[in-house]
């Protein structure tokens, strides 16, 4: 589980395929020294167990549903990453419930500038977009934001200087894509009200009945 507070900015080292997957090193810098073979750490993220550990130097297996699910196949040896470890029981929570399951991702469609903070326009699929309400929790790249706008293609967030200067959101541009995992809350409601409400068929005694009505 995570907060979707950034700890650092990474560098990859380098993205190695093997047997179907990829091998990712991140070059963990001081994080490091706080971390061990076998921890969870959310790279982007996305929630990746670290397999090797050779001095600052951590290794992730991905596999293909990871690769097919998020952008982590298309990072490269200089590509700068957001890392954060799994909470721990005691810590303060201060973004929200990230649990590093990336459901999908958006494209980056317009960025405004305002003064030191920044409006985002994402694009997005709909299926990604029925999980969001507006002021709502959304991770992106493993970022705790909140939802500003949203309407049937695309949400928006208002960054602060802090976001900006901490994750690699401030150096983004137009066209980008960025993982997106939905707030685990809306998406339980959502399944729940999609398996007792009537999808396209006329309510019966019989569906009330079986309701509890």
């Amino acid at each position: 589980m995570f907060t979707g507070l950034i700890e650092a900015i990474c560098v990859v080292k380098s993205a190695r395929p093997n047997a179907g997957g990829v091998s990712l090193t991140v070059d963990l810098g001081n994080l490091a020294e706080q971390c061990k073979i076998g921890d969870s750490m959310a790279i982007n993220g996305a929630c990746l167990t670290i397999a090797e550990l050779t001095g600052s130097l951590a290794t992730f297996e991905l596999s293909t549903e990871t690769l097919a699910r998020s952008t982590l196949g298309k990072l490269k040896p200089s590509s700068k990453v957001n890392v954060e470890q799994a909470m721990k029981p005691t810590d303060r929570f201060g973004g929200h419930f990230v649990q590093g399951h990336v459901d999908g991702t958006a494209t980056i469609k317009a960025i405004k500038r305002q003064g030191q903070f920044a409006d985002i326009e994402f694009a997005a699929e709909p299926e990604l977009l029925r999980q969001m309400v507006v002021k709502g929790s959304v991770a992106v790249d493993g970022i705790s934001l909140t939802i500003a706008g949203l309407n049937r293609s695309s949400f928006s967030v208002t960054l602060i200087p802090q976001t900006l200067k901490r994750t690699t959101v401030g150096t983004a541009k137009a066209g980008d894509a960025v993982n997106i995992e939905t707030d685990i809350i809306v998406k339980t409601i959502k399944s729940y009200l999609d398996k007792i409400l009537p999808q396209k068929q006329t309510l019966t005694v019989e569906k009330l009945r079986e309701l509890g009505f």
